[in-house]
């Protein structure tokens, strides 16, 4: 049976803070529970699941990406799942309503044609726990030295606005497609790759980052 997962992936320097992180706590501790593949620091929208409509499943998620432009969150801390047989640490996440609407939207929108194997996709809209990944799987034994080690170094300097570019669609771990919320486009692999495509998303966002500033400046003065 096929698995998919929608995600959506880091970028800038949030994506290179907690890739390093990553790296450097299965270094340090030898463990390799995140790290058997190449790292890409995510958060989970939906998943993992089985689907006998792939078709219509990525077109769903299409739709509903289509109507989100600016999707803001911010990376706030460490914090950590007390699994009894699988703990996991993370990177805590504060979501904006934004993200939180299209989580909900998407988990709504994709029960009626998937059989999610996660009680996270059933959550409403204030429940659901945005967290992308440091360590799992093969940490429990050296839980507390890892735990107390990511403590020690909190400084999270990357508590700003980061903003959700392109949601990720895998099949069985491997990418299937990914959709670009700025460029309002589907991307292939080799796409989804491009850097001069990744510029063209980051020039738009900054486009949006001044109109949004333009238009609150101009509500604030009406107001006053």
């Amino acid at each position: 049976m096929v698995h998919y997962m929608i995600e959506f992936r880091f970028h800038g320097y949030a994506n290179k803070y907690a890739e390093r992180l990553i790296y450097e706590v299965a270094r340090k501790f030898r463990i390799k529970g995140i790290t058997r593949k190449k790292a890409a620091p995510h958060i989970i929208l939906f998943g993992p699941f089985t689907t006998s409509y792939e078709k219509k499943m990525v077109s769903e998620v299409i739709n509903i990406a289509e109507k989100y432009t600016l999707v803001p969150f911010k990376v706030k801390k460490f914090n950590f799942f007390d699994n009894a047989t699988n703990k996991a640490i993370y990177l805590d996440t504060e979501p904006s309503e934004e993200l939180k609407q299209l989580r909900y939207e998407l988990s709504n929108r994709l029960r009626k044609i998937t059989n999610t194997k996660s009680s996270q996709d059933r959550k409403n809209k204030n429940k659901f726990h945005f967290h992308a990944p440091i360590a799992f799987k093969d940490i429990n034994k050296k839980f507390n030295q890892i735990w107390n080690y990511l403590k020690e170094k909190e400084e999270m300097d990357i508590d700003v606005n980061q903003y959700l570019l392109r949601i990720t669609i895998l099949k069985d771990g491997k990418f299937l497609c990914e959709y670009d919320l700025l460029l309002k486009r589907r991307l292939n692999r080799i796409q989804a790759l491009s850097k001069h495509i990744y510029r063209q998303t980051i020039d738009t966002l900054k486009k949006e980052q001044e109109c949004y500033k333009y238009k609150k400046i101009h509500i604030k003065k009406r107001k006053d």
